[in-house]
């Protein structure tokens, strides 16, 4: 493989442990190599799962790759568009945010976006990885793909993988000049307007741009401000040059920078009061906090590939990324100071991979070192406006990574081969935190008048190293070209670290942080190609031991908030997937998704504010964002029109059983099942340089929760709010491509 080949997959979406996605893709382009006197069938996929290119019957890992094309095709938005998509998966805006994600695979992940709190599904944009979830909604334009890997990924794609890892990849430059103007208008004023181009400069150079506009109204209004709420406004921009000096080394330089300058997002509170009763419109909120609401995030990348021999390349990736967030969140969502959040986040990271590629005939794989140079701050008041008090949180954390891991594959006959990898990974940590009382409703910090505070209730650095081993197995069996069995067991490792909220006088233990947390995964699976190969099933079940998994709680206490991340002790997760294909003709495809988990604490433990102690509860904790049942059916008909050009019309449907937001039930929070309904209606002339759509997500108006908070009690105005997905949304689009 030459260093300069891109990555491919030749076809619309692509699973490894099973098919991953319900419709990705028109029946057309599924069966886009068949002759003219062919029966129509599915062509060879190929992925990138294991850092190489293989064939996806070949990889005993859980991978969804879905072509921007594919999502297009259906007017995803963005990359949280995949929750409807993937079993087993949870992609939303973070509470409060438009643009910070969280994300959870198999009933593993982390809602807590707090800076110096790492999540446990890991974010790559270009092989490069993102350690904040802020400004990680991505918007779907300028990629070639989006990749979703299931199941610790602790070998290849390291830090902090337990759940899994997405992948973010951009076009390469084409050999030839190319360009797209997209247009969208749509409901809530709607106007988007993204450019994209590239172009080769001599034959050794080559350069590619797109900037990306997103403007929407609100879904709803905020009653004391008159603002829009749940609007878009964000910019976008990406720029990569690549170089080619030889036939055998490849450079290329990427930069990105996004900008959302939506309006805060308050919520909706869910608890009325003889004073304050329902609003009508869940959209809509009374906050009174206004101020400053932005997320930026930019970095740069270089990437150099070397093929040093026919079975042998090196490749090195250099990147650096910073990013800002300043924001403002009203929990109690009323026009007074009762529960109100000023906030800001900030970080910075440096990282450095190599990477040694073999390609021999029986033998392959990849090696390489791995290093991060990472920091984290932020800060933000905890306005009681009924105690007249404010509570200034702040603090940092520095975090050096280093790691080391290899993974290759032997052939050991024709049938049977056998995949051995591991990572040692070294994580130190600095983590400052202070955290003190002021009187009145706002610290000097956030503007106030400078005072001094009349409680400081933490003021400290420590530090900690944390280290591990994670191996990875497998063994696959294919006794047909048709059929691929295996079996793989992988170790997941997500660092420890320090809580930045924590309250040394309520909990003395946090000044000495919490332990990383061990994800053990067992999975065996399925891949079958029948029918001619016009069908494909794919069936997949897994078993994970979860040990020192860490929960984040925040509750009253007396006029303050107490947060605790605890590793609250160990758990079992089990769940089995099946998804299938079926090109029934030319013209028509339906696909259907199934994803089933069941996860349950083994141990929970809690620390007791009043006796100072851990007590074992996991008798009423449940996992959150995690429902038992996720489903999707899609069914797409392409009608070609000669001359005319094509058209495809695409229906799905989405459903998600009944999940909790957090580790305890709440009636009053907890989301009940519910079923999305989509369709799109795609016309593109015969050339392919014009393309006219009409998409219609949520056609039902389903009302539903992807977010909440809970601190109930008239101290804090019985802030029990709920954060929601998109209503029903109709956009028309309008491409052209020269």
């Amino acid at each position: 493989m030459k260093a300069s080949a891109k990555p491919t997959i030749r076809l619309l979406y692509a699973s490894t442990a099973l098919f991953t996605l319900p419709v990705l893709g028109t029946p057309a382009a599924l069966a886009q190599q068949q002759t003219a006197a062919s029966a129509p069938m599915m062509d060879e996929i190929v992925v990138t799962a294991r850092r190489r290119e293989e064939s996806l019957q070949d990889v005993p890992v859980s991978i969804t790759a879905l072509t921007a094309e594919t999502l297009e095709m259906q007017g995803s938005p963005d990359i949280t568009s995949l929750t409807k998509m993937t079993p087993n998966l949870t992609m939303q805006p973070a509470r409060g945010s438009n643009s910070t994600l969280i994300a959870f695979i198999r009933g593993v992940g982390q809602q807590d976006p707090l800076w110096g709190f790492e999540p446990g599904v890991g974010l790559y944009l270009d092989d490069v990885y993102l350690a904040r979830p802020q400004g990680a909604v991505l918007d779907i334009f300028d990629i070639e793909r989006v990749e979703v890997l299931r199941g610790p990924q602790g070998t290849l794609y390291g830090r902090n993988t337990i759940g899994g890892a997405v992948k973010y990849v951009t076009k390469r430059i084409s050999d030839t000049p190319e360009g797209k103007i997209k247009a969208q208008i749509g409901s809530y004023d709607q106007t988007d307007l993204i450019l994209s181009g590239s172009t080769p400069i001599g034959e050794k150079v080559g350069v590619s741009g797109a900037v990306a506009m997103y403007r929407r109204g609100g879904y709803g209004t905020n009653l004391t401000t008159g603002q829009d709420h749940y609007d878009k406004d964000v910019n976008a921009g990406r720029l990569a040059v690549e170089f080619k000096p030889t036939d055998t080394l490849f450079i290329r330089v990427a930069a990105d920078k996004t900008v959302d300058d939506s309006n805060p997002r308050h919520g909706y509170r869910l608890v009325a009061t003889p004073t304050v009763p329902k609003l009508l419109s869940v959209y809509d909120t009374q906050a009174g906090l206004t101020g400053k609401n932005k997320v930026k995030t930019e970095g740069v990348s270089l990437t150099a590939e070397y093929e040093a021999s026919d079975t042998i390349t090196l490749k090195s990736i250099t990147a650096y990324r910073d990013g800002r967030s300043d924001t403002v969140i009203d929990f109690d969502n009323l026009p007074a100071k009762i529960l109100d959040i000023p906030a800001y986040y900030k970080d910075d990271q440096l990282s450095q991979e190599f990477q040694f590629l073999y390609q021999g005939e029986r033998f392959q794989g990849v090696a390489g070192l791995y290093y991060m140079d990472g920091h984290a701050e932020g800060a933000f008041d905890t306005i009681v406006g009924l105690a007249n008090l404010t509570t200034l949180t702040s603090g940092s954390v520095d975090t050096k990574s280093y790691a080391a891991f290899a993974d290759f594959t032997y052939d050991i006959t024709d049938q049977f081969k056998i995949s051995l990898g591991g990572r040692y990974t070294i994580d130190k940590k600095e983590g400052t935190v202070y955290r003190a009382n002021f009187a009145g409703l706002t610290s000097p910090f956030f503007g106030g008048t400078a005072r001094n505070p009349t409680l400081i209730r933490s003021n400290y650095t420590n530090e900690r190293t944390f280290k591990e081993f994670t191996p990875r197995v497998s063994l696959t069996y294919q006794p047909t070209d048709d059929v691929t069995l295996y079996t793989s067991y992988g170790k997941g490792f997500k660092s420890g670290g320090f809580d930045m909220r924590g309250d040394v006088i309520l909990t003395p233990d946090t000044v000495k942080g919490y332990d990383p947390e061990i994800v053990d995964t067992y999975e065996v699976g399925s891949k079958l190609r029948f029918w001619d190969n016009r069908a494909r099933l794919n069936l997949a079940a897994f078993y994970s031991d979860y040990d020192g998994q860490q929960v984040t709680t925040q509750v009253p206490a007396g006029t303050t908030i107490a947060s605790f991340v605890d590793n609250v002790g160990s758990s079992k997760i089990k769940g089995w997937e099946a998804e299938g294909q079926f090109l029934l003709t030319e013209a028509l495809m339906a696909s259907f998704a199934v994803g089933y988990i069941d996860a349950e604490f083994k141990e929970f433990l809690r620390y007791d504010l009043t006796t100072k102690q851990y007590v074992n509860i996991a008798n009423t904790a449940v996992f959150q964002n995690t429902p038992k049942w996720t489903t999707n059916f899609t069914l797409s008909y392409t009608h070609d029109m000669g001359d005319a050009g094509t058209a495809t019309v695409t229906g799905s449907a989405s459903h998600r059983s009944h999940f909790s937001l957090f580790e305890f039930p709440n009636p009053t929070l907890d989301q009940k099942g519910y079923t999305l309904l989509d369709a799109s209606l795609v016309w593109t002339t015969a050339d392919e340089r014009w393309r006219v759509g009409l998409h219609g997500l949520n056609l039902t108006d389903k009302r539903y929760r992807v977010g909440g908070y809970n601190f109930p009690g008239a101290t804090f105005g019985d802030s029990i709010i709920g954060f929601y997905g998109a209503p029903r949304t109709v956009t028309a689009t309008v491409e052209y491509r020269f």
